[in-house]
């Protein structure tokens, strides 16, 4: 026996703001009907406390929490660091540590890695591990390349040390390419670019689609290109690390980018006939969040399938990219 780290709960949260996209042919494409878009007022910590704060009303000993781990690319400020805000919000005690990480659509793979390090080197025994985006604040309104595709939310995740010698988490594999750091970035903002400093200019491309050097831009063509070279090639290395067949995974469960995407690589990595995850009509592309979101309606949705193996995988922004595998066997509080 040992103690390994296991996934006991998950919840999300969606803004009250639900934005209906326009069918039209991008729409077809994407499968995204719909958006739930954060209020002016409304930032990532506010999403993904409500997130936590369902999931801990389940039963949950808020002073067993060891770690609060949170990753998002919309801080409330600079700095303090927004976990620290987290912990004082939730009421977590004073005992437990918190740090913020910034990374986007591999972000929640990252924070398994992170929770399973901290849990399996006697460390912690429990860590909430929270996720939340507000990319709809990043994004011009005249700017339908990104506008129908991000959608915000929060998710909250229980990680907690099981004794067993069975993994509840195994055969991570981390990449990561920077070269490619500017086919999805908001200009300016940090450091490089202060927004004292730096002079705001309107730009408008071959589509007519309009965004100012403080918007999100994205050159969608470079990032598909980047998810069809690395994802095949990580599921690949997390079956051989597992040492098992793809039909041996119980269930895949890819970052949620958009239905089109997500129909590619799974004709790409030879997964048509296994069980797939692609449902991004309501959420549209959450970021962080789309793989918790995912795994919430998998569990409610297949309540009684086996879920020993399920494999997880995010890419995107950095550019950067994380898969795993995780059992979700462990009877799980909140879902």
């Amino acid at each position: 026996m040992g103690i390994k780290a296991y996934i006991t709960g998950i919840e999300y949260y969606l803004p009250k703001k639900r934005r209906e996209n326009e069918y039209n042919r991008l729409t077809k494409k994407t499968g995204i009907r719909a958006l739930h878009i954060s209020d002016k007022n409304e930032t990532a910590s506010d999403l993904a406390f409500k997130a936590a704060e369902k999931l801990l009303s389940g039963g949950i000993d808020k002073d067993e929490i060891g770690f609060l781990l949170f990753c998002t690319q919309s801080p409330d400020y600079y700095l303090p660091t927004t976990a620290c805000i987290l912990q004082d919000r939730l009421c977590l005690s004073t005992d437990c540590g918190a740090l913020d990480f910034n990374l986007g659509c591999s972000g929640y793979v990252y924070g398994l890695s992170l929770a399973k390090g901290l849990i399996e080197s006697g460390q912690v025994k429990k860590i909430l591990l929270l996720t939340g985006e507000t990319y709809s604040k990043y994004i011009n309104e005249e700017d339908n390349a990104v506008k129908p595709l991000f959608g915000d939310a929060g998710t909250a995740t229980i990680v907690e040390a099981v004794d067993t010698k069975i993994d509840g988490m195994s055969s991570f594999v981390l990449g990561t390419n920077g070269a490619g750091y500017g086919n999805l970035i908001v200009p300016i903002g940090g450091s490089k670019n202060n927004v004292l400093d730096t002079p705001v200019v309107e730009e408008v491309d071959t589509y007519g689609n309009r965004r100012l050097n403080s918007n999100l831009y994205m050159n969608g063509a470079a990032i598909s290109d980047f998810a069809l070279e690395v994802v095949p090639k990580t599921v690949d290395a997390i079956l051989k690390k597992e040492k098992i067949g793809r039909n041996q995974v119980n269930y895949y469960v890819f970052h949620q980018a958009n239905k089109f995407m997500l129909q590619f690589l799974q004709q790409k990595c030879e997964l048509l006939d296994v069980p797939f995850w692609n449902d991004i009509s309501e959420y549209g592309n959450t970021v962080s969040n789309s793989i918790p979101i995912a795994l919430t309606d998998l569990m409610n949705t297949k309540p009684n399938m086996k879920m020993e193996k399920v494999m997880l995988l995010g890419f995107g922004v950095g550019l950067s990219w994380g898969g795993c595998i995780v059992n979700l066997s462990m009877k799980c509080k909140g879902i």
